[in-house]
C-alpha cells in the first residue's frame, strides 16, 4: 500500500443493499461516507438546492425530461416561477468527478456511485466494488424500505437499471454491469446484507486495507 488515501468504491443496483453495506463498510473502518456529501457539494457549486440535483443524479437526461413532462402537463397560461438553470448532464458529472478526486487526494472514504471506480481508476489505493441481487431480492427490500407494491417495485427496479446503465455508459464508455471492471463482485441476495459486510472487510484485510 502507498501513503495515499484508500478508497472504496462502490457501484450498486437498486435495491440490493449496497447503500446499506458501503455504510456499514465506512462506520466499521471509521472511513469518510461520501454519497449524499457530493449533492451537497455539487448544488452548491451550481447554486441550486439538493433536491435539484438529486432529483436527476446517476440518472441522463432526467432533468429535461421531467422539464418537458411539466410543460406537457401544466396548465400554459399557470405562473410557473423561475428556477435556476439546471446544469447539463456532462457538467454535473464533472463536477461530481471533481469533488470524488478531491476526496480521494484528501482522505479515506467509502464513495457510492456517480462512476467512483471510472472516475479515481488511478488511484494508487483504489478497491472497486459492484454489488447486485436478484429481481425478487431487490423487489422485497425496496417494497419493505419504500413501503410500495410489487408492481411499483419492479417498475422503480427498470428504471432505475437502464438510467444508471445508460448514464455509466455515456460517461465512461464501459458497461455498468460488466464484472470484469471491478476488483470484487457481490451478489446480496446469496449471501445477505451483514454476511456481505463481513466478507468485505475479511477481504479488505487480505488486501491490507487499512494497512
Amino acid at each position: 500500500m502507498s501513503n495515499s488515501p484508500f478508497i472504496i468504491a462502490i457501484n450498486r443496483q437498486l435495491g440490493s443493499g449496497g447503500s446499506f453495506i458501503g455504510q456499514q463498510i465506512a462506520r466499521n473502518l471509521n472511513l469518510f461516507y461520501a454519497d449524499r456529501e457530493i449533492i451537497r457539494e455539487a448544488a452548491e457549486k451550481l447554486s441550486l438546492m439538493e433536491e435539484d440535483l438529486e432529483s436527476h443524479d446517476e440518472k441522463k437526461d432526467s432533468f429535461w425530461r421531467s422539464f418537458f413532462k411539466l410543460c406537457a402537463f401544466s396548465d400554459p397560461d399557470a405562473y410557473i416561477p423561475p428556477k435556476p438553470i439546471a446544469p447539463t448532464d456532462r457538467k454535473l458529472f464533472e463536477i461530481e468527478s471533481e469533488i470524488i478526486r478531491r476526496i480521494g487526494q484528501e482522505r479515506s472514504a467509502v464513495i457510492i456511485g456517480r462512476c467512483g471506480s471510472y472516475v479515481l481508476r488511478d488511484h494508487p489505493n483504489l478497491v472497486s466494488m459492484f454489488i447486485y441481487a436478484d429481481t425478487e431480492f431487490r423487489k422485497k427490500r425496496i417494497q419493505e424500505i419504500q413501503n410500495v407494491s410489487e408492481e411499483a417495485a419492479g417498475k422503480m427496479i427498470a428504471q432505475s437499471d437502464k438510467e444508471r446503465a445508460l448514464y455509466y455508459r455515456t460517461f465512461t464508455g464501459e458497461e455498468w454491469t460488466d464484472l470484469r471492471q471491478y476488483d470484487l463482485s457481490l451478489e446480496t441476495s446469496k449471501i445477505g446484507l451483514d454476511k456481505g459486510v463481513e466478507f468485505i472487510l475479511k477481504y479488505l484485510e487480505y488486501r491490507g486495507i487499512p494497512s
